[in-house]
């Protein structure tokens, strides 16, 4: 299979933790240091944050990773199983930075995959509010 982005590095990270992270999830919880791989954001979103190995680095590398069968099916299994939480916040199940991470993924996403659900995530979590950051290095800034 031709993997021009090592979408399988997220593959890798995921294999051994990913039925443990998504019933974190589902508890109304979530594990910091599942979140880099499980809800992926820009590489540089974050300047102060030591680089992650798990950042993508353009639109284009998001929706190859939505377009991948299994990862792609994972982050809206992850959402899906958010959307069942919709009566907390973000800070609430995620903590500060970990809510921060969460935005600045939705945001990604929802530009990258344009899908209703990916957005209704972002209005449910965010009102509908993109992450700035993340907006400002998709446009470019």
């Amino acid at each position: 299979m031709n993997d021009p982005y090592d979408l399988h590095r997220f593959v890798r990270a995921q294999e051994p933790v990913y039925d443990d992270a998504v019933g974190i999830l589902r508890r109304g919880m979530m594990c910091t240091a599942y979140m880099d791989f499980i809800f992926p954001r820009l590489a540089d979103v974050d300047a102060s944050a030591p680089a992650s190995a798990y950042g993508l680095r353009e639109l284009d590398e998001a929706r190859a990773f939505l377009a991948f069968p299994l990862l792609g099916n994972r982050y809206r299994e992850c959402l899906s199983a958010l959307a069942w939480q919709n009566d907390r916040t973000a800070l609430e199940v995620f903590g500060v930075s970990d809510s921060r991470k969460l935005h600045a993924s939705l945001t990604l996403f929802a530009e990258a995959g344009n899908e209703p659900a990916l957005r209704t995530m972002l209005d449910i979590w965010f009102d509908n509010l993109a992450d700035a950051e993340t907006r400002a290095l998709l446009d470019g800034v």
